[in-house]
């Protein structure tokens, strides 16, 4: 638009007007534009089809009067339909691989276009939208925002984000990939089609609203840092949604969530990817609900339990470090290492809830590879207790293993953070809600977003190191019943020996057993005893700690010499309940003292 400041009679200078700039902050009224639209008999450059307006400025007023007539939802400038032959499957449903040659069709159909949009017909139940790109400059390009508001309404082009807020379903190809698809076609286009009738995948599963929809450029589109996106608002759903995507190969979709991120608001379901393809909201049923007050009372129990758990496993570090460090045995230092696990798993699992609440994906995805990396190098210390325990008893408590402890320690250590590395690059960690039987109460928590890893890495992990220490466990007991009726100078009480079976619980992870195999009937039950024994598992280990470095359960050093195999064990449980005694070392009868 060109304004002059002098009268027609006189020269004047022409001076550009950026309306877009000036009109930003107008906002589209549909009766006044009627009211321009109805003088145009009076007025005739208002007439001229060949312009079409869009701003009207009121130069002479004070302030920027601007009327903004460009409508925000625009309708395709024509209508298409698509000639193909489609095979449908038994119960009405479209053959998979029929939906991708459709969106194979749609760059041809981008070229012989003359209009700059089209809304696309198919057959009964596929319909679609195409829009090319006017500009030629990638940097000049703005993102494309495609909306309708139920499954059967057509497609509308929309022009700001608060008109595109309005509508219950969104596609936004970004600017980024428009960018990427001007590189490789000469017609910059997008195109979007809506399936209502796709084939299922071999898993059968529930697609939202039995909605599938695919995004064609006439080019291949991956690695997306501005992601494209697709919004569901005010829906209303039963389950877990999951968005997914599939590559159009096959005649089954095999959706999967690589790629795409899912973002839960409410009712609000928004799907962000970094690839163009076919996409759907998948459901994953409720099957393993809780209800809101068991959750809430576990919550409570949990943050308790394991802040009083992290005190006292603190209390332990601190008597080691600062009062018997340098008394310490190896029984001991690998006790340490334990208690140490256990603290930081549970600061993070503490911690947990409100990094989740901070809505940060990255600090969402490192706090749940932290609590995952110390979860698994406290399952990793529990069968290395169980390993020295064994060792101690079949070497009559001399280990004689070079750089031992070191040797245990990076196991350890460096295990579990390989695998939690892998997991961190293959995308495994994020957000997860935990859905009680109230819809409208949700937990938000960082950890596994995929159920297959955690079932495999960590339950199945678990399986093999309960197996192990239960075990150990079992052999470790016998032996002390074993000892403690061959002993007639045993002074040890019920109290202490049960302070001896708790600890040794603790120390080999046995009480973690009624979390990882809680099913059926006994699932609620078992979350309670888990809840309350774990949290009380610094508490116990203090208790253990405590006795067994004040005294010797068994009753002092071993003195009683009837056979080298009697000392063995003595031996070997007196390093086990006391760390920081000084072993004796195994005396060799000799041919003169057997004389003597």
């Amino acid at each position: 638009m060109y304004v002059c400041n002098k009268t027609l009679r006189e020269s004047c200078q022409m001076r550009r007007l950026d309306t877009g700039n000036v009109c930003k902050q107008a906002k589209f009224d549909e009766n006044d534009c009627k009211n321009i639209a109805n003088a145009s008999d009076k007025t005739p450059f208002l007439s001229d089809p060949r312009v079409k307006y869009r701003y009207f400025i009121n130069i002479t007023a004070t302030n920027t009067n601007c009327l903004n007539c460009d409508n925000p939802v625009k309708k395709p400038d024509t209508q298409i339909k698509i000639n193909v032959t489609i095979q449908t499957e038994e119960g009405g449903k479209l053959n998979a691989a029929e939906a991708a040659g459709i969106m194979n069709k749609m760059a041809d159909l981008a070229k012989s276009m003359n209009e700059s949009s089209a809304t696309l017909t198919v057959t009964e139940g596929v319909t679609g939208i195409l829009v090319k790109t006017e500009e030629a400059v990638p940097a000049d390009m703005r993102e494309v925002s495609i909306a309708y508001s139920s499954p059967n309404d057509s497609m509308n082009i929309i022009g700001d984000k608060e008109t595109l807020a309005t509508f219950s379903r969104s596609v936004i190809v970004s600017k980024e990939a428009l960018a990427k698809c001007s590189l490789n076609n000469s017609t910059v286009f997008s195109a979007v089609l809506r399936f209502l009738n796709l084939a299922s995948d071999e898993k059968n599963s529930t697609v939202l609203g039995n909605e599938v929809l695919a995004v064609e450029m006439g080019t291949t589109i991956t690695n997306l840092t501005d992601k494209m996106k697709i919004n569901f608002l005010n829906m209303k759903y039963k389950g877990i949604p999951s968005c997914q995507s599939w590559n159009g190969e096959g005649n089954r979709p095999n959706w999967t969530d690589d790629g795409c991120q899912t973002i839960l608001d409410g009712q609000n379901i928004m799907c962000e990817c970094s690839h163009l393809t076919f996409f759907a909201v998948l459901m994953t049923p409720l099957n393993e609900t809780i209800s809101s007050s068991d959750l809430n009372n576990l919550t409570i129990i949990t943050q308790v339990g394991c802040g009083l758990s992290m005190f006292f496993l603190c209390i332990v570090l601190f008597m080691h470090f600062l009062l018997r460090k340098t008394k310490a045995s190896n029984t001991t230092r690998i006790l340490i290492h334990l208690v140490s696990a256990m603290s930081l798993l549970n600061f993070t699992f503490l911690i947990n809830s409100y990094v989740a609440n901070l809505k940060s994906s990255v600090s969402c995805k490192i706090m749940a590879a932290l609590m995952h990396y110390f979860m698994l190098a406290t399952f990793t210390w529990f069968a290395v207790q169980a390993f020295h325990l064994c060792l101690q008893l079949c070497a009559g408590g001399q280990i004689v293993i070079r750089h031992y402890i070191l040797k245990v320690s990076i196991v350890s250590w460096v295990l579990p953070s390989v695998v939690v590395i892998v997991l961190l690059i293959l995308g495994k960690y994020g957000e997860q809600l935990i859905h009680t039987n109230d819809s409208e109460q949700t937990v938000a928590m960082c950890w596994i977003t995929d159920n297959l890893v955690h079932y495999v890495v960590n339950i199945g992990y678990y399986v093999l190191v309960f197996i192990f220490t239960l075990t150990s466990f079992i052999v470790i007991l016998s032996r002390l019943f074993f000892l403690k009726k061959t002993n007639t100078n045993q002074k040890s009480t019920n109290g202490k020996s049960i302070v001896i079976i708790l600890g040794l619980c603790c120390m080999l992870g046995i009480t973690w057993g009624f979390a990882f195999f809680a099913y059926g009937a006994l699932r609620i039950p078992s979350y309670y005893i888990f809840t309350v024994l774990n949290s009380f598992q610094g508490f116990f280990l203090f208790i253990y700690y405590y006795n067994t470095s004040t005294g010797d359960i068994t009753g002092g050093a071993s003195d009683h010499k009837n056979s080298n195999s009697t000392n063995t064990i003595k031996t070997s449980l007196d390093s086990f309940e006391n760390p920081y005694i000084n072993l004796p070392k195994k005396k060799i009868n000799t041919g003169k003292k057997n004389q003597d």
